[in-house]
């Protein structure tokens, strides 16, 4: 009785060992010898290498990379031979497929005329194809109007895929219909920036707009009431670099200004004010106390505000922060 108990004990030891054994040869990321999380791969002999004890656990690995080189971004790019990410900033998410430029064949040489006439043929009702329906066609008028006003106002490659989904979000719900699509597709750029904090004005998306400025607020107002979107509150310390950037003021007063403004913003005199305005108004209170001459007009041209409005922020930051200029 005693022997079979001690068997059984045994046993059971013997089959936990070589579980645990089993299990650290089947975790590559660890030495089944030492137990060392120090792995290195030698990709010219194709070798798995504990760092800890040499122990070599692989020696016929297969490199899953290219078989070509690349010394720039640019011949990286063009040897590539994948598509482009999804993106939605395009009508079709970039999915569809593309018959390309028609002339040469895969080997670079000169096709016949009457293929070229043909591939020329399919080309033209392929295109045509892919705006059958009335939303395809919808979304590529949409979509080339919020690319033309990113590049008009500069806006980041991530804002124009939000203004993107917005803009779809509003086609399913049907508030595209009865209105202009330039409208809606700048309301919804407008609203990425207002989200992502990207300092853009409705002024200057009325400026390369077709539409005009009232317009583009009433879209605004109906995107933010249909889709429930919580906009965050704008900060006038993010428009301190843009107004700093036109009329040439150092980093170090920038700076200054930007303590300024966090100051007013921590005592809570800073709520229900135009951020802009604020802005330009702690930039001319860091210029004057950094002994730098920008004048209140040249500061408020660069801000799209009144000499007015700089003159009443700048006596209530003044009041506030007790600043002695």
């Amino acid at each position: 009785m005693r022997l079979g108990v001690f068997l059984a004990i045994k046993l059971k030891g013997e089959e936990k060992m070589m579980l645990k054994t089993a299990n650290k040869i089947g975790n590559e990321d660890v030495c089944p010898e030492c137990g060392s999380k120090h792995i290195i791969i030698d990709g010219g002999s194709g070798e798995r290498i504990c760092g800890g004890c040499g122990l070599v656990m692989a020696d016929n690995m297969l490199n899953e990379g290219p078989e070509w080189r690349a010394f720039s971004q640019d011949e990286r790019d063009s040897r590539s031979r994948v598509g482009m990410p999804l993106s939605f900033s395009v009508h079709d998410k970039g999915l569809s497929t593309m018959i390309g430029q028609v002339g040469k064949d895969a080997f670079g040489r000169t096709i016949p005329t009457k293929t070229m006439f043909q591939m020329l043929r399919l080309k033209k009702w392929h295109i045509r194809s892919s705006y059958q329906s009335s939303i395809d066609r919808n979304l590529s008028h949409a979509m080339t109007e919020l690319s033309r006003l990113s590049d008009k106002l500069h806006i980041p490659k991530q804002v124009k895929e939000r203004a993107a989904v917005i803009y779809r979000k509003a086609l399913e719900k049907g508030l595209v219909r009865g209105r202009s699509i330039s409208a809606i597709a700048a309301a919804s750029l407008y609203a990425s920036c207002r989200v992502t904090g990207t300092p853009r004005t409705l002024r200057e998306l009325g400026k390369v707009s077709t539409i005009d400025k009232k317009d583009l607020a009433r879209c605004y107002r109906l995107l933010l009431r249909e889709l429930t979107l919580s906009m965050p509150i704008p900060k006038a310390q993010f428009r301190v670099p843009k107004i700093a950037a036109k009329v040439n003021i150092s980093e170090n007063t920038q700076q200054t200004a930007v303590d300024i403004l966090r100051k007013a913003e921590d005592m809570k005199t800073t709520a229900g004010k135009d951020p802009m305005g604020l802005a330009a108004a702690a930039l001319y209170i860091a210029c004057v106390m950094n002994d730098e001459k920008r004048t209140q007009k040249m500061i408020a041209d660069a801000a799209g505000v009144t000499e007015v409005t700089i003159r009443n922020r700048y006596k209530g930051l003044k009041e506030a922060l007790k600043l002695e200029l």
